[in-house]
């Protein structure tokens, strides 16, 4: 639990995150406009996206569907019956001049988030709602001085407002809940949750009480688009609320911006309350209705999900859960290790998979879909492995020369000649040697320093390039020494 320890006794953080997810789609909301990531500005907006005269919106039928998958991947329930309303506010890269959400009536209502921490333990997030609203377009404030330009591509834009109950307890919690919402919506494919273009970004709503106690006054933080970021400014507006709090203060309702130079969150307006907006109904639109057929039919289409996954994972290749949790944070990652661990030691699979792949790719800054050992290359090194054909010393080796090379990993065992040997003639030689080069360390041995044998082992896998049987050795060399 995210505790703050103050001069007047413990502060509990409370936290619920407000996505904006950005539904893939290529076209907007309302218009049949396109939604291209890093168009010319103004190239994408139609003349309902520019609210002329007369215009009217079309809902994207798409973008619906796409609303009711991820409703039904987040276990929540589907409002057969939901309405578009207006809500009032100035939004100077809107031209319309209010924005088209969804407010008493969302077209998803209540789900909930299991989210797996670092320390192990699940906590459950509750979904509060899913709405549908329209994005606004990007004032630009630095390309000509003392000039603001208006870019429209984004005016009208499918959004999905996924909001959560105040359920989080620590910036930690945070973080976790924003990445498995990020999978989720990945998996499903309704938001191809890419933070640096915006496609997810958040507000956080924090407010700080006495452990257990009545909620405190929240301030929403705008506009998050990292984890990290995310997770530092609950961190500081939590310290900062604290402060206030103990100096005998109070909170005021605000709404705050991070400033992540300087790493503390500054004021930016009050906090609006919903009657501010002015929500009514807006005339334009019917309401939407679905019937049973259409949200059976979203549900039919899901893929297997995260938490399914990951369950089937631990019982079908005896996984933990920590490495389940690990390989279904992509479908990609996913998808590897099932290609690789087809028929093989799935255990032994994703050790490889995610201590030497993914460390390999993270120093490479690449993605699995880019990564120059392809899964049947990698179970190709594992089947060396298990039959003794490479100790797991050299495999190594082997698979950093895969990495650089591409190739399989009999072709780099065969050009680099690292079989290894398991003739134990060849071996007992080798120790023969050994034994003789270092008679003082046999004394040693000999007189009850047992824990030399270590040193003996490494004498004989370095006389042998490494290529000796590592089992092979053990067994004859204690033979020998304990002759």
């Amino acid at each position: 639990m995210g505790l703050i320890r103050g001069n007047t006794g413990d502060w509990e953080i409370v936290i619920g995150l407000e996505v904006h997810a950005q539904v893939s789609s290529n076209a907007k909301l309302f218009s049949g406009a396109a939604t291209a990531y890093g168009a010319e500005p103004n190239t994408q907006v139609s003349l309902v996206d520019a609210a002329m005269p007369g215009m009217l919106p079309v809902i994207n039928e798409w973008c619906v569907a796409q609303a009711v998958r991820t409703g039904l991947a987040l276990n929540a329930q589907i409002n057969k019956h939901s309405v578009f309303d207006r809500k009032n506010y100035f939004f100077p890269d809107l031209p319309q001049g209010y924005q088209i959400s969804q407010f008493k009536q969302p077209v998803v209502g209540e789900g909930e988030v299991v989210v797996d921490l670092d320390d192990g333990e699940s906590v459950i997030v509750r979904i509060e709602r899913l709405h549908l609203e329209q994005d606004a377009g990007k004032s630009m404030h630095d390309q000509r001085p003392g000039e603001t330009l208006i870019d429209l591509n984004r005016s009208g834009v499918a959004l999905m407002e996924i909001v959560s109950k105040p359920d989080m307890r620590a910036p930690e919690q945070a973080g976790a809940y924003m990445r498995k919402l990020r999978t989720i919506l990945r998996y499903i494919g309704s938001c191809d949750g890419n933070m640096d273009e915006g496609s997810l970004r958040c507000d956080v709503n924090v407010s700080v009480r006495r452990p257990g106690g009545e909620l405190g006054t929240r301030c929403e933080i705008k506009n998050l688009n990292s984890v990290r970021h995310i997770m530092k400014a609950i961190e500081y507006e939590a310290h900062r609320q604290v402060g206030v709090l103990e100096d005998g203060g109070t909170i005021v309702q605000q709404t705050r911006l991070y400033d992540v130079a300087k790493g503390e969150t500054r004021a930016m307006r009050s906090k609006e309350d919903a009657h501010d907006y002015r929500y009514f109904p807006d005339p334009d639109l019917l309401p939407l209705i679905f019937d049973d057929a259409f949200i059976e039919t979203q549900r039919a289409a899901l893929p297997e999900l995260p938490d399914a996954k990951k369950a089937r994972f631990q019982q079908q290749y005896g996984l933990s859960a920590y490495d389940a949790g690990v390989l279904v944070g992509e479908q990609a990652s996913a998808a590897f290790f099932e290609t690789a661990a087809a028929g093989r030691d799935a255990k032994l699979v994703a050790n490889w998979t995610i201590t030497e792949l993914f460390g390999a790719l993270n120093r490479l800054s690449k993605g699995i879909e880019d990564s120059p050992v392809t899964a049947d290359n990698l179970g190709g090194l594992v089947d060396l492995i298990q039959d003794g054909t490479i100790s797991g010393r050299l495999a190594k080796e082997v698979f950093a020369e895969m990495l650089e090379t591409g190739e399989t990993a009999v072709a780099v065992v065969d050009r680099k000649g690292l079989k290894q040997v398991s003739d134990e003639g060849a071996i007992a030689a080798a120790i023969d040697q050994v034994i003789a080069a270092n008679p003082d360390k046999l004394a040693e041995y000999k007189g009850g320093k047992t824990k030399l044998a270590g040193f003996f082992v490494g004498q004989v896998m370095k006389a042998t390039g490494g290529k000796a049987n590592p089992q092979v050795v053990n067994k004859l060399l204690t033979e020998k020494l304990d002759a």
